[in-house]
This record gives structure tokens, C-alpha cells and sequence, in this order.
């Protein structure tokens, strides 16, 4: 049987409570406290009593006290008034929080913070932690495209170029993904990845207390799971042997096979030194370095392969210049050449350093039966679980169990009829 659960309603709550840091002819102040949602503001009632004519547990002033039905008639007016705005506010559907409600009471009107105020602060507070290290650029990038997408949604849906946030309803997150599927044809996971932003940003409105609760909470990010580009081992060797008579494809050529035996992305390759060399707990060669995007360090020994490529540049003008680990192009060149190189193979598939990052989680580590959470370690991801992503199992890798299972039953085997002999 299934239970249904009942909507959580938020109460506000008014408290009264004498402020003695506040007196007036040595009688403290009352004071109102307002709470809701965990929240709680003070308002000052402009009423004193002595102390010990205040009834704490009825919060109110003691009847037998002169001026009693005057102050207590004055508070409980207050908390009246407060209640009137709380109902007025929720049969307006409008955003309530104790900040809210204490500047209806005082008649100051809070100015709504709008869409394009959340981007600047969400924006210039996100630049600041780039500046230090703590987030990626690329990020910082995708806010700033995030926000475009708005704008340009607003302008189709609106036709306006900004709106305030109280302004945002439940339905906003859908009517972005349909915008953005069918009026700028992205895929659907690049809506997701816009969407997953804006939850983000106004998730940070909701706790500087911008807005009561987050419009967009509700909105589930679904994401279709890409077919990810992979080489197999075949296709790896038959590359790394390739002779080209031209420097550049044969230059791009080694860092692409590099990027398969380290599973280092484009932006993190182009920026390795001779220092991101070390000695690892074995002796041997280890690449160290902290990805950009996440900050996350990856640290992978060096096999051979790379080992050779890394002495074969070392004399390299390029790399002695810019005191790199290996000469790496332009992004738009590197994929240039890739695809050249990939038509001068014969290899039907897209070779970008994602597809020798992928080819590193599965053909190079999973297949040669290296644990996933070492994969996962060397990948410099957060989780296992962006490993598992990455890292499918396939059809090599079934074969290569299923041999060694079959071995293992085939000896079992023997060893009974031996015995049995």
C-alpha cells in the first residue's frame, strides 16, 4: 500500500522577549522575534517594562501592572498584523521568509533582486575562487553561456531581457529545456548542463535569502548516456608504429598516444612540465598534476610507451622554449591533424584526447584487469561512480574473465577425474 505524504506546512511563529542591553529608565525593551523556516529576525515594539513585571512563560505584562492592557493589547495588535502579512503574502503565492516578513511589518519595500543581479554576484564571487585556484575556467565559462541561454529564453518567452526572481515559477526549468532542445537544438545533455547551472545559481539566491524556497528544486536533470569513442589495443599499436613523413602528424600523433597510456584531457597535457615528473613509491617514473577542471590530482606511472615520447621531445626547440613536457598545438589544430592522421590510418573513428582518455579507462587499464578504483585514482575523479561512465566493460575484457574461468573449470575438472582414476 502506498503512503501518501502530506505537504510539510510552514508556520511562523512570534515570540515577545525583553531586550535588557536595550532599556529605558532601567526597563528593558520588548522585543518581537519572528521565525519561520528556521529563520528569525527582531523587531523592536517600542514597549518597556520592568522585569519583574514581565510574565515570561505567558509573554505578556502582568495583569496586577499599571499600563498591563495597554502594552499586552499593543502586542498582540503586532502579532496580528505580522499573521495578516504572512496570509496576504501566501494567497499572493509570493516568497515569504522571516527577512519578508519583518519589511512588510515596517512598510519598507524590499527590492526583488532579478535574474541578471543573481548572474553578476553568482558570476563575480565564481571568478574569485578561479582566480585562487578553487574552480575551473571552463566552468566560469559555462556560467557565462548559461546566462546567454537565459536571456536569449527570456527574449522568446517574455520578450524581455530580464525579470525578477520572485517572477520564477516551477514551470521556468521546463519551458528552458524545450526552448533550448528545440529552438537552439542542443542536445539533450547540454540542456542538462545549462539547466544544472541555473539550479545551482538559484540554489545560492535561496541562501542568501533572495528568494524563500527554490523555484527549479523540483526539476529533475535526466541525462542520455553518450556512446563514448574508444580505440582498441590493435588500433593503439597500429598507430603508435605509424611512420609519417610529416613532423606535425607524427608529433600529434605521440601526444595522442601519450594522452592513451596516462588518460590526461587536451588542457591538461598542454600544460605539463618536466616538474609533473616525479619519483612514485616504486622508484619508477609517475606523472603528477592537478586536473583543470576539478582541481582532482591525477598521478599515473609511466609506462614505457609514454616513458619513450616524453625522451623523445626532450631536445625538442618547442619544448625547451616553453619548458614543456612535450609539444602540443592549439586545441582546434591538435583535432585538426587528428582527424587527418585518423583518415591516413584508416580508423573510422573521432579521435579527440577524450577518446584517448576513454581508451585509457577501458582498452589500456580494465582490460589488463587493473582494479577500477586504481583506474578511478589515476583519472583524478571524485567519485567511482564518473569512472564507471567512462569505463564500460567490454567485449575483450568479458572474453579475457571468461578464458580465465574457463581455465580455472577446466582444471577442477581434471583434478576430479584424477582422482577419480
Amino acid at each position: 500500500m502506498t503512503t501518501i505524504k502530506k505537504p510539510t506546512i510552514q508556520t511562523m511563529v512570534v515570540l515577545f522577549w525583553l531586550c535588557k542591553k536595550r532599556s529605558k529608565n532601567g526597563k528593558p525593551a520588548i522585543y518581537a522575534r519572528i521565525i519561520f523556516n528556521r529563520k528569525r529576525v527582531e523587531i523592536v515594539t517600542r514597549q518597556h517594562i520592568a522585569v519583574k513585571f514581565w510574565d515570561k512563560k505567558v509573554q505578556c505584562v502582568k495583569e496586577t501592572t499599571p499600563n498591563a492592557e495597554s502594552i499586552n493589547r499593543q502586542l498582540l495588535l503586532i502579532k496580528a498584523d505580522l499573521q495578516k502579512h504572512y496570509d496576504r503574502l501566501v494567497a499572493l503565492e509570493k516568497p515569504i521568509t522571516a527577512e519578508i516578513l519583518k519589511n512588510n511589518f515596517l512598510g519598507v519595500g524590499e527590492k526583488d533582486r532579478t535574474m541578471q543581479e543573481l548572474f553578476d554576484s553568482y558570476y563575480s564571487r565564481f571568478k574569485e575562487k578561479v582566480s585562487i585556484g578553487r574552480k575551473a575556467v571552463n566552468t566560469l565559462k559555462s556560467i557565462y553561456t548559461t546566462h546567454e541561454k537565459v536571456k536569449a529564453f527570456l527574449k522568446f518567452k517574455f520578450r524581455v531581457t530580464d525579470i525578477t526572481l520572485g517572477e520564477i515559477k516551477k514551470s521556468f526549468a521546463p519551458d528552458l529545456e524545450h526552448f533550448l532542445l528545440t529552438q537552439h537544438r542542443l542536445s539533450n545533455n547540454s540542456a542538462m548542463k545549462y539547466i544544472r547551472i541555473l539550479k545551482r545559481m538559484m540554489k545560492y539566491a535561496t541562501d542568501q535569502d533572495w528568494l524563500a524556497n527554490n523555484p527549479l528544486n523540483g526539476f529533475k536533470c535526466s541525462y542520455i548516456e553518450p556512446h563514448r569513442e574508444r580505440l582498441t589495443w590493435d588500433e593503439v599499436m597500429m598507430l603508435y608504429k605509424k611512420e609519417f613523413q610529416i613532423d606535425r602528424l607524427s608529433e600529434v600523433r605521440d601526444v595522442f598516444i601519450f594522452c592513451c597510456f596516462t588518460g590526461y584531457a587536451y588542457q591538461d597535457v598542454l600544460n605539463l612540465t618536466q616538474d609533473n615528473i616525479v619519483k612514485g613509491i616504486d622508484g619508477g617514473d609517475w606523472v603528477v598534476k592537478h586536473r583543470e577542471k576539478t582541481n582532482n590530482a591525477e598521478r599515473v606511472p609511466l609506462l614505457p610507451i609514454p616513458l619513450e615520447i616524453i625522451d623523445r621531445y626532450k631536445n625538442h626547440r618547442y619544448v625547451i622554449e616553453t619548458k614543456k613536457l612535450l609539444p602540443v598545438n592549439t586545441n582546434q589544430l591538435f583535432n585538426g591533424y587528428l582527424k587527418e592522421i585518423a583518415s591516413v590510418c584508416g580508423i573510422h573513428k573521432y579521435l579527440t584526447t577524450h577518446t584517448a582518455r576513454h581508451t585509457f579507462a577501458t582498452t589500456i587499464t580494465l582490460e589488463h584487469d587493473v582494479p577500477i578504483e586504481t583506474v578511478s585514482q589515476m583519472l583524478g575523479h571524485k567519485s567511482i561512480r564518473t569512472t564507471q561512465i567512462y569505463a564500460k566493460v567490454t567485449q575483450r575484457k568479458i572474453s579475457n574473465n571468461m578464458l580465465e574461468l574457463r581455465s580455472k573449470i577446466h582444471g577442477s575438472i581434471c583434478e576430479v577425474k584424477k582422482q577419480n582414476s
